[in-house]
């Protein structure tokens, strides 16, 4: 009899507890707050508090960051960006997008060092400089600049930073467009022209469009290997018109591009130019009307004229949708 009421007692006991256990796995333990001294239960809301937009992108950021750390950049304090760039005394140019300036790391490596500007646009900001070092920073290829690194301080500076790899002969702009381009001839800048887009959509594992593939965003090594590097999107005279009309971009917007890019390269000339009378027709307009005259071999400069003229073609064919729409009837690329 006593065994019987022994066993009945543990059983109770056990069905007490599991009851127990079943509350709380469906209510939830009350939240502790940690501030205090003691164990004080306090319901979970009363942690919770309005968080301004502000602080909720900077913590966005700094968690994709963290997600990103098994990757190759490395992040920089702000310290000792100041260090490697001299107090950033060596300037090396500046677009809408930032500042660069040039710098050396503790190994001796050259290094070109991107201070973003700031803007009203917070949310907008932060997005791109996510962007640049999500897909910059986990791509690697031959004709893209390597980032090596990156600096974000979320504090009252508010500094966003990327460190590239230093590009000794600068943009191909200075060898189209000024005293430059005596000392790089015709079949590098052919060279250059075909290294660089196709690995953009073709050779890496992720597809980037990069928006903004124009002279000023594609740099030269010491070798005179292109390698792009971005900016912001939509530069007006390289952006293809669908990305004014909100149709949605895809590569094609590169592809448009490039073909402003080479008729630049052909006729190592802007492609519109409102400070020079001549500039002031449209360049692939006016080499398309050449073009169907027969006339187009005036325009090609003293360069190989018959590899110049299939460039002109593949350019022709890269910018049908912006030059005279549906009636644009586009010549053989090959």
């Amino acid at each position: 009899m006593a065994l019987t009421v022994g066993v009945l007692s543990i059983l109770g006991t056990v069905a007490i507890a599991y009851f127990v256990y079943r509350c709380v796995k469906k209510n939830g333990l009350p939240a502790i707050n940690i501030n205090t001294t003691g164990a004080v239960a306090t319901p979970a809301s009363s942690l919770y508090a309005v968080v301004p937009d502000l602080q909720i992108w900077d913590a966005t950021v700094e968690r994709f960051l963290k997600e990103i750390a098994g990757e190759k950049p490395i992040r920089f304090t702000p310290e000792q960006l100041s260090g490697f760039t001299n107090n950033y005394s060596a300037r090396l140019g500046a677009g809408g997008f930032g500042t660069v300036y040039k710098g050396m790391l503790p190994n001796g490596l050259m290094v070109a060092v991107k201070r973003l500007h700031a803007t009203s646009d917070h949310r907008t900001s932060q997005e791109q400089f996510m962007a640049e070092v999500g897909t910059i920073g986990r791509t690697h290829h031959i004709n893209l600049v390597r980032l090596f690194g990156f600096c974000f301080d979320a504090s009252a500076t508010g500094m966003r930073t990327l460190v590239y790899e230093y590009m000794e002969h600068g943009a191909l702009d200075a060898y189209l467009f000024d005293d430059r381009r005596c000392g790089i001839g015709f079949p590098e800048l052919r060279a250059i022209a075909i290294g660089g887009l196709r690995y953009l959509h073709e050779e890496c594992q992720q597809k980037i469009v990069h928006y903004d593939i124009k002279p000023g965003n594609v740099l030269l090594d010491g070798g005179l290997t292109p390698k792009a590097v971005s900016g912001m999107r939509g530069t007006p005279g390289y952006a293809t018109p669908e990305m004014w009309m909100q149709a949605g971009t895809t590569e094609k917007c590169d592809v448009y591009s490039f073909g402003i890019l080479l008729f630049e390269i052909i006729g190592q000339r802007w492609n519109f130019n409102e400070a020079v009378p001549e500039s002031q027709q449209w360049f692939p307009k006016m080499a398309w009307i050449k073009y169907e005259n027969g006339e187009l071999m005036e325009i090609l400069g003293e360069q190989d004229k018959e590899t110049a003229e299939r460039m002109c073609k593949a350019a022709f064919w890269r910018l049908e949708s912006g030059i005279s729409g549906a009636s644009f009837n586009m010549p053989s690329t090959t």
